[in-house]
């Protein structure tokens, strides 16, 4: 998948997902934090944002893994996150 529409994907589940009526993917920066300064999101958003994404894309997220706060420090993060995992999934 294109990087670009994935990325646009991404924006519209967190929109769907969290139920934000205000807002369009156009509205949504690819840089900026999804937490705090940026879209503002907490950590009830992150576990809504975390089941939404593994049922659309099929990737997991585990409570475990440290490197969660990373994956969804934005857009960006997000899509580099699912595309590694899609690539890795796909050569299996």
């Amino acid at each position: 998948m294109e990087l670009e529409s994935l990325k646009r994907e991404i924006k519209e589940v967190i929109i769907s997902a969290l139920e934000l009526e205000d807002i369009k993917p156009e509205d949504i920066v690819d840089s900026e934090p999804l937490f705090g300064d940026g879209l503002g999101l907490d950590s009830i958003d992150a576990l809504e944002l975390g089941v939404a994404l593994k049922k659309h894309f099929g990737v997991k997220f585990s409570s475990e893994n440290e490197e969660n706060r990373s994956h969804f420090a934005s857009v960006d993060a997000l899509a580099a996150y699912i595309s590694r995992e899609q690539a890795q999934e796909a050569a299996r």
